[in-house]
């Protein structure tokens, strides 16, 4: 806006100065018409040549004068210019080119003045008149001229000023606008900048405190920027709310799923217990009783497990217990595999460890329980025969365990919340026969992902038909002392 102001304003100065410019000339030259046009008695009758009419004293330099007779003939023709010889100066009158003589034959004779290039010399104001006798027969025609070279010295001197000032009120308008635009904007990136540091605070779970706030200078409802922080403000008071609300919810449920299990936990082994002693008097029952009771005390232990996976997960909550110390994870896989070959022989068992030990920082049954929990499903969920790997390798300050089988795979649809509680994968992954009565409870990935996250540590999967596997990374300890030296260990069991 202050450029276009600036060319406006220059144009208009411009066109202005110009027209006082070229009016100034034109009544110079209505006093060199006069003065050819009804020369005194000390300069001659008309019918002396305009050279000396140009002679006089105060004619512009660069005047000329052309006479036609009245049957269109040239009559004289003549230039004022200036000479300097010996520190003096002179004035001469030179005459015009044909061509120049040529041209100005159409310039009108009625008086006006029009601006006309003549050849040789630039742009002239010229103006031309008729010299007529007393019966009205023409005598001779007059073309009068003055030269405008130094009209447009002048204008081009003016547009050079005007392109310069035109520069420096542009780029003074960018440094004051610049200046003025940041100081207006150092609230709004103030409340920006604490709107950041809100989006990168955990608000997905656990206890939230929402202590940023904008500054009381910045959310000063008598300005935009006030009322936006504000705004923000009430909005961060809001979102605190609620999350406590929630936060407070959350914990009565986990603390209910406790109490519960923990409550559970004595009338099932109660259960479990009654159902046992009647397996000495099975025989004697009828078939479908004895058939009842077998499958009462196979839910009862199915419902045991549960609530000690549910009891799990409570406690890992509300803020793990771990005994942390440095674990040899390659002990840890080679015994879960160990356990997995028993309860899983009509699968494939592969192995795969480092020939030095692993050491990671946490809790040895905690992460053997992960490691099991891991072998177990994909035992579960896959069909007889099926290659099921586990692996160890080092991630730079991370010690990898690797969990991958060659099975039917995780559909994608549930891929995202396969580490959610009682996630289950049936609509694809095979169960083998009699799993409905072990230990599957949907809770076996969750209390995975609870662990791991308990460590420090990451889990992830990466599934598709004929490959699934599960990632989980650890931070690395020091081994200290020979106790978690062993042998290298790889191949299939």
């Amino acid at each position: 806006m202050v450029a276009l102001a600036a060319v406006l304003l220059s144009a208009a100065t411009f066109l202005a100065t110009r027209q006082l410019l070229v009016r100034e000339v034109g009544r110079q030259l209505d006093s060199v018409t006069s003065r050819v046009r009804y020369p005194d008695s000390n300069s001659g009758g008309p019918g002396r040549g305009p050279d000396t009419t140009l002679l006089r004293p105060g004619q512009p330099v660069g005047t000329f004068a052309v006479i036609y007779n009245g049957d269109g003939s040239l009559n004289d023709s003549g230039r004022l210019v200036e000479s300097r010889a010996n520190n003096s100066s002179s004035f001469n009158v030179d005459r015009l080119s044909t061509s120049a003589v040529d041209r100005l034959r159409v310039v009108k004779t009625d008086g006006t003045e029009t601006t006309t290039a003549v050849p040789g010399l630039g742009q002239y104001l010229v103006s031309g008149f008729e010299v007529r006798d007393t019966s009205g027969a023409l005598l001779q025609t007059i073309v009068v001229g003055l030269p405008l070279e130094e009209v447009n010295h002048q204008l081009i001197q003016l547009i050079g000023l005007e392109a310069v000032l035109a520069a420096l009120a542009v780029a003074g308008a960018i440094v004051a606008s610049r200046t003025v635009v940041r100081r207006s904007l150092r609230p709004l990136n103030r409340v920006a900048a604490t709107a950041q540091q809100v989006s990168q605070l955990p608000l997905d779970r656990g206890e939230v405190a929402l202590a940023v706030r904008v500054p009381p200078e910045d959310a000063d409802p008598t300005s935009e920027v006030g009322r936006v922080g504000q705004a923000f403000n009430h909005m961060l008071n809001n979102v605190e709310d609620a999350l406590a609300a929630r936060q407070a919810s959350e914990t009565k449920v986990r603390q209910f799923v406790a109490d519960a299990s923990h409550e559970l936990r004595n009338p099932l082994a109660a259960i479990r217990g009654y159902a046992e002693l009647t397996r000495r008097e099975r025989d004697s029952m009828s078939p479908n009783a004895a058939f009842a009771m077998s499958r009462v005390e196979s839910e009862a232990e199915r419902m045991s497990y549960l609530v000690e996976d549910l009891l799990l997960l409570a406690r890992l909550d509300s803020g793990p217990n771990l005994d942390v110390a440095p674990v040899d994870l390659s002990e840890v896989v080679i015994n879960a595999l160990s356990d997995a070959r028993a309860a899983g022989p009509d699968h494939v068992w592969q192995l795969d460890l480092p020939p030095e030990p692993v050491v990671a920082l946490g809790d040895r049954y905690r992460l053997h329980q992960v490691v099991a929990n891991l072998l177990a499903n994909a035992r579960t969920h896959t069909p007889p025969g099926t290659r099921v790997r586990a692996a160890v390798v080092l991630d730079g300050t991370n010690a990898v365990v690797t969990v991958t089988d060659t099975g039917p795979g995780i559909p994608d649809e549930i891929q995202s919340r396969v580490f959610e509680r009682f996630t289950r994968a049936e609509v694809s992954r095979v169960r083998t026969p009699g799993a409905e009565t072990g230990r599957s409870t949907g809770l076996g990935l969750a209390i995975v992902a609870a662990v791991v996250e308990a460590h420090h540590g990451t889990v992830t999967v990466d599934s598709q038909p004929g490959h699934t596997e599960f990632v989980v990374s650890l931070p690395l300890a020091t081994p200290t002392g020979p106790a978690f030296g062993r042998p290298s260990t790889a191949g299939v069991a």
